[in-house]
């Protein structure tokens, strides 16, 4: 099974072992990681934002333009920053690092 670290918001690295197939939304919320993902994954809000590792980011596909238009809503952008839900994990992803932001905005207010 591939691995995923996730680097928490004070400085905690947590490595996971996941199945392949998983969203990194969905190892953080199986693994009681701090991500919020308020619109449930679907790709309608920026709270499950993350920051991939800059050694990483040329592993995954760059995003789609609706990724791109969620992102812009997110805080503390950088130019890693990616949706956890739609960073599929898989096998060739194994090792991949992602940091938490410090802190998330819900602009749709749920």
């Amino acid at each position: 099974m591939p691995r995923v670290t996730f680097v928490l918001t004070d400085g905690t690295r947590q490595e996971i072992e996941a199945a392949a197939g998983a969203t990194l939304l969905q190892i953080a919320w199986d693994n009681r990681i701090d991500i919020e993902g308020a619109c449930g994954g679907v790709m309608a809000c920026s709270t499950c934002h993350v920051i991939v590792d800059p050694a990483h980011i040329g592993r995954l596909q760059l995003p789609d333009q609706e990724e791109d238009e969620m992102l812009d809503l997110a805080w503390g952008l950088t130019p890693t920053s990616r949706l956890g839900c739609q960073i599929v994990l898989t096998e060739a992803l194994d090792g991949l690092v992602v940091s938490l932001p410090a802190e998330t905005h819900n602009l749709l207010g749920g």
